[in-house]
């Protein structure tokens, strides 16, 4: 269990009780250590049952994670980046605020329909129409 709270922004603070880590074995570089000591971390966090995140947050961090979260809406961040487990713990947690982070983001404003302008229509119909005529000429003469 994670003790302290993770901070997200002024607004978003994950409570410890939410988070939970589990340590595993890590391969990759490491020499003989890396057989014996669990350095690598899984942090779970139950997106969907969390009191911390409003509605549209959870549904968008659900959406980001993809693999990352399971049908339940429990979300495992893996990191095994480096070799102490400290560090590995602190990259999970910084990699869960950054997801959070990008999930709370504002929608982006719709889209405003445009019309094209008259003279950029003529323009697009005068080299149509001369693209046309080049491509007449490249046929056989006329037998008139």
């Amino acid at each position: 269990m994670a003790s302290e709270p993770l901070y997200i922004d002024e607004k978003i603070v994950i409570a410890g009780w939410e988070l939970t880590e589990q340590f595993v074995l890590a391969g990759g570089p490491g020499g003989q250590n890396v057989n014996k000591v669990s350095t690598a971390v899984q942090l779970f966090f139950n997106v969907a049952a969390s009191p911390s995140l409003p509605e549209r947050v959870k549904a968008n961090a659900l959406k980001l994670a993809g693999r990352r979260a399971s049908k339940d809406g429990v979300l495992m961040i893996e990191a095994n980046r480096f070799r102490s487990q400290e560090r590995n713990r602190e990259d999970a947690r910084e990699r869960l605020k950054e997801l959070i982070l990008k999930a709370a983001e504002p929608p982006p404003p719709p889209r405003k329909k445009t019309k094209p302008t008259r003279s950029s229509v003529e323009r697009r119909l005068k080299e149509k129409s001369g693209r046309a005529e080049i491509k007449r000429l490249r046929g056989r003469p006329g037998g008139d």
